[in-house]
């Protein structure tokens, strides 16, 4: 194809008109006559931190809070309509506000450690945190990553917060008044508060936590202020008084300063903390703010933000789809949470969430990795190979600090969700081509996982049921262990993974042993109902069986979402449902059928159900993780165009820049991830392999800037919400007829050309040499 193309480019208005003329071999190709680029250079204003807040305990929206941060921030801050503890720390419905905190909050399933407030009061002295709370409207709040404002109308005072790594700025406008107040609330489970008139600051730390801390975590603070103060008081225990005190140490306390204010003064506090100890929270004050402005801060907390939403760079001409991509972005670059430091000789280091001592290296945390397998992480491979490196180099540490891989670390090791999916991200990473890490440490760590049950600190560590597994081929139904299934069909998963990362290792008996492991999955399906099904000891399947039966032998789901949960050989799962034919018809069954669901294991509607019964999908549950790869499996049956249509509509209908913009949980990018990855036309469907499957092209051209400098480029013609279905592909301009790309392509650099259209072309990609990897067709494409 030889493409000419003249572009008229109005900077004001950050519009650009392009007229494309297209001269093709193919009569297929249609000339895209006229295409419209409304996307600005400046992409951080897209980006809506509010997507997803509104949620409660029943309907998850996405479980989001607006987090004020750098991308893979030590500290994020976010302000709080919820009292202190409350693991929906911010409800976009809700009328008032208690503070900005310093939150490290994964999940509000996980909840918050290490965290205190800041809050501004004026006239009589209210610091307990349902009095002092504060009438606002989002009508008077800005919301962006490098920034929050907000304004407190009982107090007439404009708070806001711009953060670094490690570190924030504070601005307080406050009115004229002989009576204003800065509370310091450092929250319960243990905290200390000591003002230091002298010096314009407080100092202290903050000791809350919900688990997986040592018994000497201390999150250590200092905050330094430009205003002399007049009042100095904090508070004890039980919310009690002590004024002009100047220190509390307790199980609940706090600080407030006081001084007089003209209207429109200002009062800046800057903020840092450390999990190492009160002088590297000074260091790490003075590193990364030191003298600047609140100004220059905002400057590079922007610049940092517009730095890694540029490696992605969108052209097109609905903005409320570039609006939902970049907050979907900002979302998947935030966790994991470096939990790292730089000491006064400026090493790194890290205080270690495992064994307590302070280390030298990599830690990161606040991730759970059955989410985060499926997209988050092969996101940070292809885009991120550097940081990606550092992470694994991170969990390298933990395993030389607590003797087991995480699998779900908040800061520590912590006993929810199931699986083994470290050894995934692992795998994925070296297969990949990603070094500068321990790869002997943590195959050993890995193969420890699979193999060893003794020592296990909790049940999600490691392998719950490991012993059964190795000998039966699967972790039985009637032994105790609940979501035995799951756990199955993830540990052969991930056996897949150690079966791949030991043959490029040259580990050839290990290899071997992990290829008839990741075959496992075979245990468990049923051929009289056609699902995965819970299995007893003795080889009989458990009864009575629903399909429909959420939890029990499955994790969050039911026999309807996890019988898909064969990522690296649907041949094989293909083979067991009867053929093509019959895989093709399973998968149409769970979109066409009603929203049925048996929630009796939990004894009621948990939200997940919910999400899936309200969205008109069928049994297809995309607001929970373990069936957001299935509408890509159309790709391994011959029929990508469904895989085209479902992947479009779930874009077009599920996901928006809007506080209720998500189907569920967000979960630390993944849902996040989905979306992105889907919007650039592929997904990654099989972590281990360097395959990415094909689905529908969002926009009308994306550019990805890889790490190395190199550029990919991908372009869609015709690309209208009407216009879901791929007529035909090119690969650096030679025709594209399978339907998945392969990492090293898109590492290499070079185009991809889309032509879309309105109506299937059922040709296009639909042979069985086009189709994705499975572990069953190795002979024929290893």
């Amino acid at each position: 194809m030889i493409r000419s193309k003249v572009c008229i480019a109005v900077i004001g208005l950050s519009l650009v008109a392009c007229q494309t003329s297209n001269h093709s071999a193919s009569p297929t190709h249609v000339a895209a006559t006229q295409r419209t680029n409304l996307v600005s250079q400046e992409l951080v204003q897209y980006v809506n931190p509010l997507m997803g807040t509104d949620s409660k305990f029943s309907l998850s929206n996405g479980n989001t809070y607006p987090a004020i941060a750098t991308p893979w921030a030590m500290h994020f801050w976010s302000p709080m309509t919820a009292p202190m503890g409350d693991g929906w720390t911010y409800k976009y419905d809700d009328d008032t506000l208690r503070g900005i905190k310093q939150t490290h909050q994964p999940s509000p399933w996980l909840n918050d450690y290490g965290a205190f407030s800041l809050m501004a009061v004026t006239g009589a002295l209210k610091f307990k945190e349902d009095e002092r709370a504060s009438w606002f409207s989002h009508k008077a709040e800005t919301v962006s990553p490098d920034h929050y404002s907000v304004y407190l109308a009982d107090y007439d005072v404009t708070m806001e917060v711009t953060p670094t790594e490690r570190a924030a700025q504070f601005r307080f406008t406050f009115p004229e008044t002989e009576q204003a107040y800065i509370l310091l609330d450092a929250f319960n489970k243990g905290s200390m508060v000591r003002i230091l008139p002298e010096q314009r600051k407080i100092v202290g730390y903050a000791r809350n936590n919900h688990g997986g801390v040592p018994d000497n975590f201390h999150n250590y603070f200092v905050i330094e202020f430009d205003k002399e103060f007049e009042l100095t008081h904090t508070w004890h225990d039980g919310w009690a008084l002590q004024p002009n005190q100047l220190s509390s140490e307790g199980e609940h306390v706090g600080a407030i300063i006081g001084f007089k204010t003209q209207r429109g003064e200002q009062v800046h506090a800057k903020v840092a903390s450390s999990f190492i100890s009160p002088e590297q929270a000074e260091i790490n004050l003075r590193r990364e703010i030191g003298g600047q402005s609140f100004t220059e801060t905002q400057t590079a907390a922007r610049q940092s933000w517009q730095k890694e939403l540029s490696r992605i760079r969108v052209e097109d001409q609905d903005l409320d789809e570039v609006k939902t991509f970049y907050s979907a972005l900002y979302r998947v670059l935030l966790f994991p949470r470096k939990f790292y430091e730089y000491d006064a000789n400026n090493q790194l280091v890290h205080y270690s969430p495992y064994n307590g001592e302070v280390l030298p290296g990599y830690m990161f945390t606040d991730n759970g990795f059955w989410d985060t397998f499926r997209a988050v992480f092969p996101f940070f491979t292809l885009m991120y190979p550097e940081l990606d490196a550092q992470i694994m180099a991170g969990l390298a540490n933990t395993y030389k600090e607590s003797g087991w891989l995480p699998e779900w670390a908040s800061p520590g090791h912590r006993n929810v969700m199931v699986g083994s999916n470290s050894a995934i991200n692992i795998a994925d990473a070296y297969l990949k081509g990603i070094r500068g890490f321990d790869i002997d440490t943590l195959y050993e760590a890995a193969r420890k996982n699979a193999e060893v049950n003794e020592g296990r600190p909790m049940t999600s560590v490691g392998r719950e049921g490991v012993d059964y597994y190795n000998k039966l081929g699967y972790v039985p139904y009637d032994v105790g262990i609940h979501e035995n299934a799951a756990r199955t069909l993830e540990y052969a998963f991930a056996d897949f993974n150690l079966y791949k990362l030991a043959k490029a290792l040259g580990k050839t008996e290990d290899a071997e042993l992990f290829k008839q492991r990741a075959y496992n999955y075979r245990h468990l399906f049923d051929t009289e109902t056609g699902w995965m099904r819970g299995k007893n000891q003795d080889g009989s399947f458990q009864s009575p069986f629903n399909p429909l039966k959420w939890g029990d032998a499955f994790t969050e789901g039911n026999a309807l979402h996890y019988s898909w949960s064969v990522f690296h050989d649907i041949e094989g799962l293909k083979q067991l449902m009867g053929g093509q034919q019959g895989f093709i018809d399973k998968l149409d069954q769970v979109f066409d059928m009603p929203p049925l669901f048996d929630d009796s294991y939990y004894g009621f509607t948990i939200h997940e159900i919910r999400e899936m019964q309200i969205v008109n999908m069928g049994n297809y549950a995309h607001g929970n993780q373990p069936i957001q790869h299935m509408i890509y499996l159309y790709n391994h049956a011959g029929q990508p165009w469904k895989a085209q249509q479902k992947v479009r509509d779930v874009m077009n209908r599920l996901y928006s820049a809007t506080p209720d913009g998500y189907c569920g949980d967000e979960d630390n990018g993944q849902t996040s991830a989905w979306y992105v990855f889907s919007a650039l036309g592929f997904y990654p469907v099989t972590p281990g392999t360097p395959e990415y499957v094909i689905g529908s092209p969002l926009f009308d051209k994306v550019t990805l800037t890889l790490e190395d400098g190199k550029t990919f480029v991908i372009e869609s013609d015709n690309n209208l919400n009407a216009n879901p279905y791929i007529q035909q592909a090119l690969l650096n301009g030679k025709a594209l007829n399978r339907s998945w790309l392969d990492h090293h392509e898109i590492q290499a650099g070079g185009t991809l050309n889309f032509d879309m259209g309105a109506t299937p072309n059922k040709a296009w990609a639909s042979d069985a040499n086009a189709q994705p990897y499975s572990m069953s067709l190795e002979t024929t494409r290893p």
